[in-house]
């Protein structure tokens, strides 16, 4: 299930930020919502959960109507009655309500599509089950993580920054709520972190996952790299009293128990000094 999740996680990556197209210049600095609001539909119905948005055709309705829609539910979001769907900001004339509808997929429950939230979600609820004390299996928590860590991995060299939706003259046309680095990031650690505080080997495990990481994906994700770096050293320096307890808990492991930071760096040396053949 582990890795079930993980491919559609890593194919919905792919389809929302695979194309990275550049962006058109933008024209002005003005803030769209300084500007009257045209329009406002709203969800009617019993609950479900915005599935999917389509962007090139909300694209099309805006540049035809010389306004800004913006959406106002991200994907994954559960939808009631009476809460408002979109908001059209200065067009000249009010859009097409059913065809505004028809680009919002609202379905029973959530799915990949455009959600690679959804997969990270999934993979953590199994994390977290894993670390409950009626199961106490840490080794599934740690293989969650080999997930977590690869989906990490893709959405850190992506540009994620799809939120707003230019036209060819650079004017914008559509916004729409997707998540941020730090959104993912908190996603993917919090609650492992927090309910893996006891558990060396998640710890071990985490603390790899982070180094890796800042190893090997560019410097502007760094810093929010290192605000969790810190997070769950702080959570380690907590939870175990004893030094060398806290010493081991703090050293970075792919296995979570298997082979240290420490070992790697002396080369694979057994006790007598020699290297191993």
């Amino acid at each position: 299930m582990l890795i079930f999740t993980g491919n559609h996680g890593r194919k919905a990556i792919e389809d929302l930020y695979g194309r990275d197209e550049a962006a058109p210049a933008r024209n002005g600095t003005q803030d769209y919502r300084e500007m009257a609001v045209t329009q406002t539909l709203s969800y009617a119905g019993r609950p479900q959960v915005v599935q999917a948005v389509r962007a090139g055709t909300l694209m099309k309705l805006a540049s035809e109507s010389g306004g800004i829609i913006e959406v106002a539910v991200a994907i994954g979001d559960s939808v009631l009655d009476m809460v408002p769907l979109f908001r059209v900001f200065g067009a000249r004339e009010k859009l097409n309500e059913e065809a505004l509808r028809q680009t919002i997929e609202i379905g029973e429950e959530r799915t990949f599509e455009q959600d690679p939230k959804y997969a990270i979600r999934l993979i953590v609820d199994m994390a977290i089950k894993a670390l409950s004390p009626a199961i106490n299996d840490p080794t599934t928590a740690v293989q969650a993580l080999d997930q977590i860590e690869d989906l990490l991995l893709r959405l850190g060299q992506c540009r994620l920054e799809v939120c707003d939706c230019y036209d060819s003259r650079g004017a914008l046309r559509v916004v729409i709520p997707f998540p941020t680095w730090e959104d993912f990031l908190r996603l993917a650690l919090d609650e492992i972190r927090y309910c893996g505080a006891s558990s060396v080997q998640v710890s071990r495990r985490m603390m790899a996952l982070i180094k890796s990481l800042v190893a090997v994906l560019p410097a502007e994700r760094h810093a929010a790299l290192r605000h969790w770096e810190r997070r769950i050293q702080s959570t380690i320096e907590r939870t175990f009293v004893d030094p060398e307890e806290k010493e081991e808990a703090l050293m970075a492991d792919r296995q979570g128990l298997g082979v240290g930071e420490k070992k790697r760096r002396e080369g694979g040396r057994n006790h007598h000094g020699k290297l191993l053949t």
